[in-house]
């Protein structure tokens, strides 16, 4: 199926990933160096123009600290949702990367950016094919550590996803897709 998008939006695309998958690999030889934490995380997730239900929310993180006041985090995730009434169900599989400002040991706050590959299904019923996309999205957040001793922690962590608004052909206004996610994780620490 050809893509209606112009292409100038499909270069910006293409450089914004290669963008971010150079930030990742670059996280990733830097949390190599120093000390990290895994973080496993359930939460939950809800949509600003959804359903108005809460939705379960898994996530996996890598962090490591750049610096004395300063982390970076390496997250995937998984989430669902449903819009208009369920007759269509959005899943996204996040990989983001941010970096985290910690003031205090337990505390932290920051952003970073990412790519959300996301899954439009539509009910049966609809005449609409079912797509997958990948999208460039950013988040805003923060959350503290409750340590349990020198090598984990439990980690409560709050964020809000801004995604790019979209038509759909379900929708004759346009498509909000942020969402709010709150988690909470065990750090083990090595």
């Amino acid at each position: 199926m050809e893509s209606t998008e112009p292409k100038s939006t499909r270069i910006i695309d293409r450089v914004l990933i290669g963008a971010l998958i150079f930030l990742v690999v670059l996280l990733i030889g830097i949390q190599a160096v120093h000390a990290a934490e895994i973080v496993p995380s359930l939460g939950l997730s809800r949509p600003v123009n959804g359903d108005a239900a809460t939705h379960t929310f898994l996530g996996l993180a890598v962090r490591g600290h750049l610096a004395p006041m300063l982390k970076s985090e390496i997250g995937l995730g998984y989430r669902s949702d449903a819009y208009f009434d369920g007759a269509l169900r959005v899943r996204q599989w996040p990989l983001t990367a941010s970096l985290w400002v910690t003031p205090l040991p337990t505390l932290y706050a920051g952003g970073g950016a990412g790519i959300y590959v996301t899954t439009y299904d539509y009910q049966g019923s609809l005449p609409y094919p079912d797509t997958r996309d990948p999208s460039f999205g950013m988040h805003l957040g923060g959350g503290f550590d409750v340590p349990l001793g020198p090598l984990a922690a439990l980690d409560l962590n709050g964020r809000y996803v801004m995604l790019q608004k979209r038509d759909m052909p379900i929708s004759p206004r346009e498509f909000k897709p942020d969402f709010w996610t709150t988690s909470l994780g065990l750090a083990i620490r090595f």
